[in-house]
């Protein structure tokens, strides 16, 4: 699947309160061909639009159906996606995987995080569970 195609499943509707700086939180999975899902969470600072949890959810059936060489190729391509549909303040990718590479790893976890120049609101984010 191309990257128009992959991003054509991130609806968005407008922001109702572009003033306000809130955290929307999504979180999912993508089934694996090895019957370990991959969890994956979404939180971001809307600024002009809102994700449509419907289509992230269809967004993340579509990314499921393709290979991933790592789980940070995943998670890179999660943020640059909706970096661009949504346009957030600020967003984070969480993204979790079985590690089944080595019987000694149990688990194999990647954090993206991203945000727009000059934007801060540290006491909104601070309030937040720390990695």
């Amino acid at each position: 699947m191309d990257m128009l195609e992959r991003r054509s499943h991130l609806a968005s509707t407008p922001n109702p309160d572009k003033k306000l700086d809130y955290i929307v939180t999504l979180e999912g999975y993508l089934p694996s061909a090895h019957s370990q899902s991959r969890h994956i969470s979404l939180r971001y600072v809307p600024d002009r639009d809102v994700l449509d949890a419907k289509a992230f959810g269809n967004y993340l059936a579509a990314l499921a159906k393709e290979p991933w060489e790592t789980p940070e190729d995943l998670a890179v391509t999660v943020l640059t996606d909706v970096n661009n549909e949504v346009v957030a303040r600020w967003v984070q990718v969480s993204l979790s995987v079985p590690e089944l590479q080595h019987h000694a790893v149990k688990t194999h976890a990647v954090v993206l995080e991203d945000r727009q120049p000059g934007w801060d609101n540290t006491n909104l984010l601070g309030r937040l569970e720390r990695i």
